[in-house]
């Protein structure tokens, strides 16, 4: 599997809900940036962070752009999400099911044919503002 194709398959995985394949694309020491929070390391780690976003949102990615760098190591995608706030997510707002659309970036480094490292951004004040 190529490197963009590691990366779409990595967000058909998350689209899908689909837990133990989306995590089957990771190295076991995967390091997790988290946008607005802080770092994770290992596939537990985030298989914990998953199962309470799966809990919390419910989120679809589109229009989807991956970029690979020329030796293949590292990537970043830009996409579009959307999602339902679902339940309360710790000390953020109370859920009520809200809707939301947001601009996405990450970015990855690769390590023989798994993501090595993710480290997402978003803009926390327009999730907020939409959610409000």
């Amino acid at each position: 599997m190529t490197a963009k194709e590691l990366i779409a398959e990595y967000y058909a995985r998350f689209n899908a809900r689909d837990l133990e394949r989306f995590l089957a694309l990771l190295t076991h020491d995967v390091v997790h940036d988290i946008s607005q929070g802080g770092r994770e390391i290992g596939k537990e780690a985030f298989r914990a962070f998953l199962e309470r976003m799966n809990s919390c949102y419910e989120e679809k990615v589109y229009d989807l752009v991956i970029m690979v760098s020329d030796d293949g190591k590292h990537a970043a995608a830009e996409m579009m999400l959307d999602g339902r706030y679902l339940a309360t997510d710790g000390t953020l707002p109370e859920a009520t099911g809200q809707s939301y659309t947001l601009p996405v970036g990450a970015f990855f480094e690769l390590e023989a044919g798994k993501v090595k490292r993710i480290s997402n951004h978003y803009n926390m004040q327009d999730w907020l503002g939409q959610i409000s």
